[in-house]
């Protein structure tokens, strides 16, 4: 057994197949052909069956002969009326007397020899037909019938003409299905082949794919399984292994992008951290070489570390998220956030009209405030940027029944370059190439902004033409409790001022000394005033007030 799993085990999937169908196929064909030999032997001895008891006259001529007198119905002295071959024998109490063999010209003697004596002496006398071989007469159906003087006819039929019958069935039966046989082995053969065909593509192309250099390298894995059907199985797998495919080659094709932005951020890094340095260098041989300089040149080695330092902190900032650290998680008033952020780049960007449109009620979500204050910053920063003086930046913020907050950040200015737009977030993606620049911009803002938006679970668009350039920023927001008019507040420690928004504003409402610095159509109102109300003295007593209702609220 264990052999012969061996062999199996080594066969082909198309000569298992074709074999197991062949085996199946004979066995069948082994099955019918027995039952059918079976049942026409049943049915021809039942027919010969029925005709023992017509073919007695024999052996009662037998024993007329014997006694001297006719036998039933006086047919000895006329001779029997039998089919040929019929085998007729009388046993007295004396023994085995005479026995006549029926022929065509009428019944003859026929010799026993004394073996087929013992088999007709030993037969059972119960009226029941037995096959009996006879020595020298052939087989036989033999019926023992007892006399009215204790004495037994007994009447045989040959069943040579039986045997030959069914001799030339299974003879037919042979070549009838060994013909089927080798014409379904055939048949088989080809639809196997056939139906395997998709098969030894998949082994081609899995071939065609061993021999490619997958390690290193922009890998060509165009490579696929052709025609694969998938209402086969063996098309199913055929598909199956072309998504493989698929997968495999966008994951080569990850990887060489990603070797080839390491290679690129490590060349970017390198160059980016090589001015100031320089810079440094060179500053510090100016403060040695020339004493009364000293004072700028350590201004300008101090320009360049800041800047090291930016960009390293961008740097480790990015490799954190890349690593998955987790964020903190706090809840995050994002009307404040967006207040604060737009106050810091109008400081920044003077000659830039800035906007907001915030919602009735504060939008507030789970996250790191941080970090999500440094999205802002890091979109109005690029838009500042990247417009001309006079430019319209506006910020919008809002909230969606499913809780979804969306904030865009959208400029009036000439718009990214649709080169740039699908590399947008990546690292060190500038307008322009050049590896020197005037400004502070390292490249890392949108990327640092992808990698925040990225770790809080949302998702960061782009949508840039001539005009009109919106950054959009979806994150799981968590809906708001407080309603009123009072929605918003915060503290701008770096500015020092004391922040309010009001929604709507109120007609004609203006203080002593109040500037309205950031407004727009339907948009909230957003005035400041100094810390110390001492400036300002008209203002006291609302701030006061203010404070007062901020207290209301916070106890509710």
């Amino acid at each position: 057994m264990t052999r012969w799993r061996r062999w199996w085990a080594g066969r082909t999937l198309r000569a298992r197949l074709v074999l197991g169908v062949l085996l199946l196929f004979l066995a069948s064909c082994v099955a019918v052909g027995t039952a059918t030999v079976f049942a026409l032997n049943s049915f021809l001895l039942g027919q010969l069956d029925s005709q023992l008891p017509q073919n007695q006259q024999l052996a009662f001529f037998i024993e007329s002969q014997a006694r001297g007198r006719s036998g039933p119905d006086g047919f000895g002295s006329r001779g029997p009326v039998g089919a040929a071959g019929t085998l007729g024998a009388w046993i007295s109490g004396e023994g085995l007397l005479g026995t006549d063999e029926e022929t065509r010209s009428g019944a003859k003697k026929v010799p026993l020899s004394p073996a087929a004596r013992r088999i007709l002496l030993r037969l059972p006398v119960n009226r029941q037909p037995y096959t009996r071989t006879l020595p020298g007469l052939g087989e036989y159906r033999l019926i023992a019938i007892p006399g009215q003087d204790a004495d037994v006819h007994i009447t045989g039929l040959p069943l040579a003409e039986l045997n030959s019958t069914i001799t030339r069935l299974e003879r037919i039966e042979m070549e009838v299905f060994g013909g089927a046989l080798l014409v379904t082995g055939l048949a088989v053969f080809g639809v196997v082949r056939l139906s395997l065909r998709p098969l030894r593509k998949v082994t081609t192309t899995a071939n065609e794919v061993t021999r490619l250099p997958l390690a290193s390298g922009d890998v060509d894995l165009s490579h696929r399984v052709p025609d694969a059907d998938p209402r086969t199985e063996v098309g199913q797998f055929g598909s199956a292994f072309n998504r493989m495919l698929g997968h495999v080659e966008n994951a080569l094709d990850r990887r060489q992008a990603s070797e080839n932005q390491l290679r690129q951020f490590i060349a970017d890094a390198s160059h980016e951290l090589r001015t100031p340095i320089a810079s440094v260098r060179g500053y510090a041989e100016l403060g040695l070489r020339a004493p009364e300089n000293s004072g700028n040149a350590l201004r300008r080695v101090q320009a360049a570390a800041q800047r090291m330092g930016r960009l390293v902190d961008d740097l480790l900032l990015l490799a954190r998220l890349d690593a998955g650290r987790a964020l903190a998680d706090e809840s995050v008033d994002l009307t404040r956030l967006a207040l604060e952020a737009t106050n810091d780049a109008r400081v920044a960007g003077p000659a830039h009209q800035w906007n907001l449109d915030l919602p009735g009620q504060p939008v507030t979500l789970r996250g790191d405030e941080d970090r999500l204050y440094q999205v802002l910053a890091n979109l109005l920063a690029n838009a500042r940027t990247h417009t001309p003086p006079g430019s319209t930046v506006t910020v919008k913020l809002k909230s969606g029944q499913d809780g979804l907050v969306t904030m865009t950040v959208t400029d009036d200015g000439p718009g990214i370059p649709a080169q740039l737009q699908p590399t947008i977030f990546e690292r060190f993606t500038r307008g322009d190439t050049a590896r020197t620049h005037a400004d502070e911009n390292t490249g890392l803002g949108l990327a640092i902004v992808h990698g925040i938006v990225t770790a809080h679970h949302g998702r960061v668009t782009l949508s840039s033409q001539p005009g009109r350039t919106t950054f959009t920023v979806e994150l799981p927001g968590r809906p708001s409790g407080r309603s009123g008019a009072a929605v918003s507040r915060a503290r701008n420690s770096r500015a020092g001022y004391f922040w309010r928004v009001i929604r709507p504003p109120e007609p004609g409402w203006a203080g002593p000394g109040q500037q309205n610095i950031l407004q727009a159509p339907a948009c909230p109102v957003v005035t400041h005033w100094p810390r110390r109300t001492g400036t300002f003295p008209a203002l006291a007593g609302r701030r006061a007030a203010d404070e007062q209702e901020d207290a209301g609220h916070a106890a509710e």
